[in-house]
This record gives C-alpha cells, structure tokens and sequence, in this order.
C-alpha cells in the first residue's frame, strides 16, 4: 500500500488541513441566526442603498475631512518614530517590544488614550501612530534586507552609518517603502473611520448612529462616500499635495480639552495596578495577603476570561481564515479576464474594490443588525474583507501569467493552468492574512461576540483596568505566537521551492 497519495501535493494537502480545522471550528461556534426579522431589515438596507439620501447628515464633510486629517497625521506619527527603529531592528529587544505595540488593535490603544486624554483627537492619532510606527520599523527593516550590498561595500570606509543607510540601502528600496507608505495610508482612513465607533469625530461616528437608528438612507450614503474616499486616493492623495494637506490637518484639528497631569499620573502609577497593588506607597507594604490576593486575582482573570475569550477568538479566526480562502479562490476565478471576459472581470474588480474598502468592522455591525448577535455576522465581515483583499493582489499576479497551450478559455482550463501558477502566492498572502485577522476578531468583541475583545471592552467599562491590561497583552502574546507560526510556515514553503502539482 503506498504510503501518500501520489496527486496530492503540498498546497492540496495544507488547503485540506485547513478546511479540515475550519469546519471543527465552525461548528464549536456560534452561528445561529437570531434576528426576528432580517429579510425585512434586508429589504429596508437595500432600499437605502438604491435612495441614498447625502444631504441627511449634519457637519457631512467636516467628518470627511476629520477621517482623512486622523490617518494623514496618524501615519505621519507613526513614521517619525517607526522609520528609524527600521535601522535598530535587528536588536531582539526592539523587535520584540514591536511585536508587542502591533499585535494590539488600534481601537484597544485608543481606549486606553480615552482615559488619558479623552474625547481629543490627541487619542486618535496617537491610537493610528504607535501600531503603525511597529508596523513600519518591521516592513522597512524587511525591505532594507533586499537592498543589494554592492553600494555599501563601495563607500568609503570613513562614511557615517546614517549615509551608509540612505545612499548604500534607502535611495535602492525607495519605490517600494514609498507604495507600502501609500499602503498604510488606507488601512489609516478604515482605522480613522472605525475609531468613529468609539466617539471620535470621524465618518464612524455618524456612520453607526444612522444605521443604529434604521436611517438606512443617511447610512448608504455615508459608505459609499468612504467607497469612494479610498477608492479615489490615487487621485486626491498626490505626493506634491501632501505637505498642503498636512498643514490643513493640523490647522483644523478639534480643539484639545486641557490636559490634567495629576490625573494622568493616577491613571499611570495607581488606576493600571492590580487591586493588591493599589495603595501602596512601597515595596515594604507588599506583604503576603497581598501577594495571595494578587495571585488570585490573576487566576480568575485568566480562567474566567482570558483563556475562554482566546478559544472563542481562535474558533472565530480560523473559520474566517478558511471562508476568506474561498472567496479568494471564487473571486480571482471570476476576475482573471482571460476566462470570464472584459465585462465581467471589470464588474468583479469593482466589487473587489468595494469589499476592501470596507472595514471589517463596519462590515460586521451591518451583518449583526441582519442576523443578529453571534459570531456569523464576524466570519462573514472578515471573509469578505480579507478575501476580496488576497483576489485584489493575486489578479496582479494572475494578469500577468503566461497561459500554456493547455489553456482552453474554459474553467478546467484555469484550474490545470491558471491557477496552480498563483496558488502558492495565494497562500502566502492568506496566511499573512491571519495575524491581521485574529487582531481584528478581538475587537469584534466591542460589537457583542465573546472574544477576547468583549472582556477588554467590559474591563474598561467597569473601570477595571488592570484587567483590560492584562487581557490585551493575552492578545498580544496570542497574536505574536500566531505571526512566528505563520512566518515559518511560510519560510518552510515559498513559492520558488514548491509547485501546486
């Protein structure tokens, strides 16, 4: 008896092991439909698409504007202190506290700034800038490896390392730091709209109070405004505008509350600690009751929260990952023009365009007024994000392959052809995909959905914040556990060393 299947490959066999893991998880998850009524609320959704009413929403372009200032000056932040730990990254003490600042959600940072700072667009920008700063120290450092050694070993051995960095390695990988920049850009408007959920003045804000309230008109017109905001950015967004637009941003910024220091040190040095800590004013009060509170404290925390609130974060995660891969597949199916022909594969690259603006957030809070509170609404919203993302990236790829003589124009045809050629980059992207997925499956906890999110969401809401604390560095560990396990899969199989047959 043969010991594997000859015509099962390694890319059949990671895809079958995945559904495999996928499907146990969906059904241990909460899938059932509870709304009283959602064709209904379908219906009414539908209608508000087709009437979109754009004069409905009071201070309209004023939170257009706040949207694009938050991510502009997010991002500006992020690479002041980002771009140059790119430099210091190979220390493994920088990319470890990297590791820990991105795998935390930007809307989990603003709630702690919320404290600090309140309503103040102070929270926001700074929410978008420290994950964002960790997010650019690690790519740019990534990018800084693929720089060719050739400049760098011609300088003068005199030359100072900053001008090693910038003429030997910078001035090579510019292009692509320039596109991941631009990148980053709109992820920070779906991060500066999504932080609109929590109070800030963004498009968020005035989105999930019309569609909260039924005024389904004021919420069509709302997204397809932001549609057209990120689809629209190779327009609006050109490098010599950049400085005017920064300028704008700050001049127009919401005025700031005034900040009380005090307060800001009580939230520091008292409010953060575990119950057993707080109050005291040194290490020689630490006695042993204390130390048997704080333990029990941490044990509760951790069994009562924390580890149910990872488990429903990874059922949710992993069958999401699993649904992204298929829309992926059906969607650069039917966008790969060769098969499907010009109409059609321009008709999917619009929706293509459309599903990726969307924030995996909004996405959800519109399927849970559908289908009501469960973890459906969340698998669906990142499935059709993520998805719609990894077909956008992968159609570059799949344009640009030679089809063999084998190739027939028909659906057979692409699957023997087509898309063995783009299947293991496919891959690559979806387990890329998964780190950025889990971080978002926490938060879906702010919308009901028992994830880890949900106990963060609750811990600042009952001003018990050490337990917020604890529970998003629960996050981050899992996060970065998640990021090394897909790395090394990925390292294990690139797409030069295996084929799909």
């Amino acid at each position: 008896m043969p010991k594997s299947i000859s015509f099962v490959g390694h890319w059949q066999k990671v895809t079958l092991t995945l559904w495999a893991v996928a499907l146990i998880c969906f059904f241990f998850s909460d899938t059932e439909i509870i709304s009283l009524d959602p064709w209904s609320e379908l219906q009414r959704m539908i209608q508000g698409f087709i009437t979109p009413d754009f004069f409905a929403t009071e201070y309209l372009l004023e939170a257009l504007w706040q949207t694009i200032s938050f991510a502009l000056l997010g991002v500006l932040g992020g690479l002041i202190w980002g771009a140059p730990l790119a430099l210091l990254y190979s220390n493994r003490f920088i990319a470890a506290g990297c590791a820990v600042i991105r795998s935390i959600h930007e809307i989990f940072w603003a709630l702690i700034f919320l404290q600090i700072f309140g309503l103040s667009p102070l929270t926001g920008i700074l929410a978008i800038a420290l994950p964002y700063g960790a997010t650019f120290a690690r790519v740019f450092f990534d990018i800084l490896l693929q720089s060719p050694q050739s400049t760098v070993e011609t300088l003068p051995a005199r030359t100072d390392r900053i001008s090693r960095y910038f003429y030997g390695k910078i001035s090579h990988v510019m292009v692509p730091i320039l596109a991941y920049i631009r990148y980053r850009f709109e992820c920070a408007l779906r991060s500066s709209a999504v932080l609109g959920f929590i109070g800030m003045p963004t498009l968020g804000f005035y989105l999930e109070t019309a569609f909260r309230q039924g005024h389904y008109h004021e919420g069509a017109a709302l997204l397809i405004l932001f549609i057209a905001l990120i689809g629209s950015i190779r327009f609006w967004c050109r490098p010599r505008l950049i400085i005017i637009y920064l300028v704008l941003a700050l001049l127009t910024l919401p005025s700031m509350p005034s900040i009380d220091a005090s307060l800001i040190w009580r939230f520091l040095s008292q409010d953060i600690l575990p119950p057993a800590l707080q109050g005291l004013t040194g290490l020689s009060q630490l006695d042993l009751s204390r130390v048997n509170e704080l333990i029990s404290w941490g044990k509760r925390v951790l069994f009562e929260q924390a580890i149910p609130g990872m488990l429903v974060t990874l059922l949710l995660a992993l069958s999401a990952l699993a649904m992204s891969h298929l829309v992926s597949v059906i969607l650069s199916a039917f966008a790969f023009k060769r098969l499907t022909g010009k109409f059609i594969s321009v008709v999917i690259k619009l929706l293509l365009l459309i599903l990726r603006s969307i924030p995996e957030y909004i996405f959800a809070f519109i399927f849970m007024l559908l289908l009501g509170p469960s973890m459906l609404p969340a698998m669906l919203a990142l499935a059709l994000h993520n998805g719609a993302l990894i077909a956008f990236l992968t159609i570059k790829q799949s344009d640009n392959v030679v089809n063999s003589s084998a190739y027939n124009g028909r659906l057979d045809g692409y699957c023997y052809d087509i898309l063995p050629k783009i299947y293991p980059n496919l891959m690559g992207l979806l387990f890329y995909r998964f780190e950025v997925i889990l971080r978002e499956t926490a938060i879906f906890g702010m919308l009901g959905v028992a994830t880890l999110g949900f106990y963060i969401d609750s811990g600042f809401s009952e001003i018990r914040y050490s337990t917020a604390l604890l529970l998003m560095a629960c996050t981050a560990l899992l996060n970065i556990l998640v990021d090394m396990i897909s790395r090394h899969l990925l390292r294990q199989n690139t797409q030069t060393a295996l084929a799909c047959r």
